[in-house]
C-alpha cells in the first residue's frame, strides 16, 4: 500500500512541486509506510428504506438525509467501514511538530493521503467477497446531511473502539487523529458515480483547498 505522494502535495496547494520539495515528501512518505500500517474492518448490513432515512438492520442503525437515500437507493446491502493510522501516527505528527514545522505539515498530508489508500484497499476488498454486486462512492459522515453525529453508532456497530482503537469526541471528531468512518452501498447493477473528492476524503477537516473556498478537483 502506497502514499500518492504528488496527491498529497496538491492537497496542500502543491501541483508542481520544485525538485527538493517533492524528494522531501517522498522521503517521508517511505519512512511512514515502513512505520505505520494502516488497519481497517468493514461489516456489510442489510437495507430498509424507511420514512426516517435507510435503516440497516444488523447493527440497528437509521442513516438519515438524502444524501443516503440517494446513494442507496438501487442497494439491498451496504458495508460500514473504519479505517485508521493509529495512535502511532499521531505521536509521530506531535515529534515532527517539536521539530521541523514544514516536515510536520508534509507528514500530515501524507497521512491523510496514506488513509485514503487504505480506504481504497478496503473497498477492494469488500468488492471481492461480493463478485456479483457492484459498489457505490464511498461517503462519510459529515458529508452533505450525513450527520457527523453518526461516528459513535457507526464505531459502536463495527466494535472499532475495542478492534481498532478509534473512538469518537463529544463533538463526533475521531480518534486516533487519522481514521475515517465510511458507507459503501452493494448493488445488484453498476452504480454511476455520484460524489467524488471532499466527501469521503480524510483530508476535509483541515484543507487547504477548502479554506480557499475551492477543491482539489477545480484547481486542477
Amino acid at each position: 500500500m502506497k502514499i500518492d505522494v504528488t496527491e498529497a502535495l496538491r492537497y496542500l496547494g502543491v501541483k508542481e512541486p520544485e525538485k527538493d520539495m517533492l524528494a522531501r515528501a517522498k522521503k517521508t512518505a517511505r519512512g511512514l509506510e515502513d512505520r505505520i500500517k494502516p488497519r481497517y474492518v468493514f461489516r456489510d448490513f442489510s437495507l430498509e428504506k424507511r420514512e426516517g432515512g435507510v435503516y440497516l438492520r444488523e447493527a440497528d442503525l437509521t442513516l438519515p438525509g438524502k444524501l443516503a437515500e440517494s446513494m442507496l437507493d438501487e442497494c439491498d446491502k451496504a458495508a460500514l467501514l473504519i479505517c485508521t493510522l493509529g495512535t502511532e501516527f499521531d505521536r509521530l505528527l506531535r515529534q515532527a511538530q517539536a521539530r521541523d514545522m514544514a516536515e510536520a505539515v508534509i507528514l500530515d498530508a501524507c497521512g491523510s493521503g496514506y488513509v485514503e489508500s487504505a480506504c481504497g484497499e478496503a473497498e477492494k476488498e469488500i468488492a471481492a467477497r461480493h463478485p456479483h454486486l457492484f459498489l457505490t462512492d464511498r461517503f462519510s459522515p459529515g458529508y452533505g446531511d450525513l450527520p457527523l453525529s453518526l461516528q459513535p453508532e457507526i464505531l459502536a456497530a463495527l466494535n472499532g473502539e475495542k478492534l481498532l482503537g478509534v473512538y469518537a469526541t463529544a463533538s463526533h471528531l475521531l480518534n486516533p487523529m487519522k481514521s475515517v468512518t465510511a458507507v459503501v452501498g452493494l448493488a445488484d447493477k453498476p452504480q454511476a458515480a455520484k460524489i467524488r473528492g471532499c466527501g469521503v476524503c480524510a483530508l476535509k477537516g483541515n484543507c487547504a483547498y477548502r479554506e480557499r473556498g475551492i477543491s482539489c478537483v477545480s484547481a486542477s
